[in-house]
């Protein structure tokens, strides 16, 4: 990414003097989309969907599936909409976050932080109305643990910002459930456990790999405080506790033999990719040598073929 314009602003001067609703329709629709982080959104919606068929055992009511996905797209969408409304400022010197819309000046802070919160009252009352209301609170509450705990509370005071602001991006495995059966069970709560655990070890690679523009704007993200030793040591120890969290499905009696197979399969290959990256550190390793990129990327495709085995499970019992 170019970071010329970026740099050449101080800290706080947002964008340009020319008036964002001057700009191109279709370039400011765009901007506006990529408010919403859509392919942050895209891994939500993975854990959702699928847990969905793990409450139904079975295809669920596909007009349910649509629902709770627009849903989850409007609320998690607003919660990133509102993200960079508060964090404008640092992401104007953040080299990978130097074209957002903010920044670049397509859409105003003004119409960002309107854009945030219709998406989340529209959200709401969406899943109120159409899916339940306990759909409807969970979602609202994890938009607001997104917004006040991780971005305002956490984020730029404790390295363990994402450790416990992560929560927000687990509660979609509970909406998931939430929306087919109106109720709580112990399936999503084991799913929201993986994904707690997960969260860690999936954000600290990339975050030692941008570990310099955390550290330019105060952001005490683990790898800027920690040498890659001690991070390597978490990743590794959360890992651990990650894979064995996702094995208790089966014997707690909701899922069968596919999907502790892929749990057994995908879990064998993240440890394996972890301890690489524990291995590189202590010996170490440093820039493209540390190859922290590569668990980062597994992590993606681990979760992905997780939950697209819950939701196969149901249909091979």
């Amino acid at each position: 990414m170019c970071v010329t314009a970026v740099e050449s602003r101080p800290a706080g001067v947002i964008g340009t003097s020319q008036n964002p609703s001057n700009r191109p329709f279709g370039a400011r629709v765009k901007a506006f989309v990529a408010l919403t982080k859509p392919r942050i959104i895209e891994l939500l919606l993975i854990t959702t969907v699928p847990v969905m068929f793990l409450a139904e055992q079975g295809v669920p009511d596909l007009t349910l599936v649509l629902l709770t996905s627009v849903g989850g797209y409007l609320s998690a969408g607003g919660a990133n909409a509102l993200n960079m409304y508060i964090d404008r400022d640092i992401d104007a010197l953040m080299e990978r976050t130097s074209q957002r819309p903010l920044v670049t000046g397509m859409v105003s802070p003004r119409e960002c932080l309107a854009f945030g919160i219709t998406l989340a009252v529209v959200s709401t009352l969406l899943f109120g109305l159409t899916v339940n209301w306990l759909s409807a609170w969970l979602s609202l509450g994890a938009l607001l643990f997104y917004v006040v705990v991780y971005t305002m509370l956490l984020k730029r005071r404790t390295s363990q910002n994402i450790v416990w602001g992560g929560i927000a991006g687990c509660l979609p495995v509970l909406i998931g459930w939430s929306s087919v059966t109106n109720s709580m069970s112990w399936a999503p709560i084991v799913l929201f456990l993986v994904m707690f655990f997960w969260t860690p070890p999936h954000y600290w690679p990339l975050s030692m790999r941008v570990k310099e523009d955390y550290a330019r704007v105060g952001v005490p993200m683990l790898p800027v405080i920690a040498s890659n030793k001690v991070v390597a040591r978490q990743i590794v120890l959360y890992s651990w506790v990650m894979v064995a969290v996702s094995l208790l499905l089966q014997p707690l009696g909701y899922t069968g033999w596919f999907y502790t197979a892929v749990a057994l399969a995908t879990g064998g290959w993240w440890l394996w990719e972890a301890h690489g990256l524990q291995n590189r550190a202590k010996s170490e390793a440093t820039g493209g040598k540390l190859k922290e990129m590569r668990l980062f990327h597994w992590s993606i495709t681990y979760v992905s073929l997780l939950f697209v085995a819950v939701a196969v499970d149901p249909f091979l019992r």
